[in-house]
């Protein structure tokens, strides 16, 4: 009889798939909230409390009841099966965090861009980054509460988007609604590299 956790003939089994998923956007996008509702694990968070040196850099315009930043990234994970993990990576948003991106895009299969349409300009550098870089990304549009509503199709024309480039409306609050933007955004890395296996598909 083989070990725990081996296969019968005393193999150990294979090392689980990574996939590795950034979640980016402008400051106060709900990027925190997103990997929070994911994660299985205590989401590790590098927020600090917004002081009024920084209120002069981070403007608050539309978020006015915000009163942390992240000053490094949110990390989380989520296990689909034995063989497959995901582990979430959230950027932070203000421009003078901007030179981690880079070491955080490293590995990922793709990106969401959480959108507020309070502040969509602030989308536009996240999606400039990626398409330069030719990650495959979705935009998300996080429909907060009192926030006016536009359709996908709008939000596409007002960040001028590529038509291939899903555009879809979530809650950032809720588990279900960022399961789905993964499951679009990794149904998308599929369709731009072909022959990967549709895991998270499949796991819907």
């Amino acid at each position: 009889m083989g070990s725990a956790g081996s296969y019968p003939d005393g193999r150990p089994p294979p090392a689980p798939i990574a996939i590795k998923i950034l979640i980016a956007g402008g400051f106060g996008a709900g990027k925190t909230t997103l990997v929070a509702s994911l994660t299985e694990i205590r989401p590790l968070r590098t927020e600090e409390d917004l002081s009024a040196p920084s209120a002069l850099i981070d403007v608050t315009d539309g978020v006015e009841s915000k009163t942390t930043t992240t000053v490094a990234m949110d990390f989380g994970r989520i296990t689909i099966r034995d063989d497959l993990v995901v582990y979430l990576f959230g950027t932070p948003g203000q421009e003078r965090f901007w030179f981690m991106w880079d070491e955080l895009a490293v590995g990922a299969l793709g990106a969401v861009v959480l959108a507020d349409t309070r502040r969509l300009a602030d989308s536009f550098p996240s999606v400039d980054y990626f398409e330069q870089r030719g990650t495959p990304f979705v935009v998300a549009v996080n429909c907060f509460d009192g926030a006016r509503r536009f359709g996908p199709e709008i939000i596409r024309a007002a960040l001028n988007l590529s038509l291939r480039v899903p555009v879809i409306l979530c809650d950032a609050r809720e588990r279900v609604s960022c399961r789905d933007v993964l499951v679009t955004l990794v149904e998308h890395a599929i369709r731009m590299v072909d022959g990967t296996p549709d895991a998270l598909s499949s796991a819907r």
